[in-house]
């Protein structure tokens, strides 16, 4: 099971209809529209991204599937999430997923940043429902990536107090393959 394959498999044992998801990393748009699908026509989606092309595409994939009106896109980095939740569904959100690096089939030089994404996992702690699930896909074969999955396993080792994690972190590899890390909120 590819990785992209395995954190669906994980969201989707947790959300249901009705539920409130966010894609702190839109992208092409393909976990924005698996998680529209898991929360159905009564739940919310929120999605971010930086690049205008990013949220146009999962635009149109959402379109494609019917599914845009219960998705929120928003052009903004994801260290700013919290200030486009409104206010009382903080603490309420039942999954939010971080694919983090940079757009496939774009310029390679946008890409998430460290000091925003750690911004972003402390907003997606907060906003998080008891039960809820935090999805970080990291991935390090490109520039500043190896940096960034550090900068996310120094956050992530802070956290057992208020989370249960899972990790798989390939280890001996001639590759810098990607790193996933599946939370649930105690």
């Amino acid at each position: 099971m590819r990785l992209t394959e395995r954190v669906h498999h994980d969201l989707a044992q947790v959300l249901q209809h009705g539920d409130c998801a966010i894609d702190a990393t839109a992208g092409n748009g393909h976990d924005t529209l698996f998680l529209a699908q898991q929360v159905g026509i009564h739940g919310k989606v929120f999605a971010f991204d930086i690049q205008p092309t990013a949220l146009e595409q999962t635009k149109l994939r959402l379109q494609e599937h019917q599914l845009l009106d219960g998705v929120q896109l928003h052009l903004s980095n994801h260290a700013h999430m919290a200030q486009h939740i409104p206010a009382h569904l903080h603490g309420s959100i039942r999954a939010i997923t971080f694919n983090l690096g940079y757009l496939p089939g774009a310029e390679h030089h946008i890409q998430t940043q460290a000091h925003n994404t750690e911004q972003a996992l402390q907003h997606a702690a907060n906003l998080l429902t008891k039960g809820g699930i935090l999805s970080i896909l990291a991935y390090t074969g490109h520039v500043g990536g190896r940096e960034e999955a550090d900068c996310v396993q120094t956050w992530i080792n802070t956290q057992s107090i208020h989370f249960d994690i899972q990790q798989h972190i390939p280890k001996n590899t001639l590759k810098s393959p990607p790193e996933y890390t599946y939370m649930r909120k105690k």
